[in-house]
């Protein structure tokens, strides 16, 4: 792996995870349950991690804030607009998957 400074290691992450967030607010086909049976994460856990991340760095975030940031909008208005209701697979698979959540 090549030497990074610090700086520069994390303006890439920061690029990186601006470019993740505009692919999810462009990919509106891809549900969250979706994402969580695949890759055991969504949209909103990507929201609550950015919202730890600020509490931990003292900036006061809420979670619909932090969910604004990823969705590009309230989370409200995406659920009304783009979030469809999950199968009775979809809902097997994640439970199966995610014991307990």
């Amino acid at each position: 792996m090549p030497e990074i400074d610090k700086t520069t290691r994390t303006e890439l992450e920061a690029a990186a995870f601006r470019r993740l967030v505009e692919h999810l607010r462009a990919r509106t086909d891809v549900q969250n349950i979706d994402m969580m049976n695949l890759a055991g994460f969504c949209r909103n856990c990507l929201s609550r991690w950015y919202r730890e991340e600020a509490e931990a760095r003292s900036v006061p975030l809420t979670d619909p804030e932090a969910r604004e940031i990823v969705y590009g909008m309230p989370y409200k208005a995406w659920q009304a607009l783009h979030q469809k209701e999950a199968t009775a697979e979809q809902k097997a698979q994640f439970a199966a998957a995610n014991p307990g959540h």
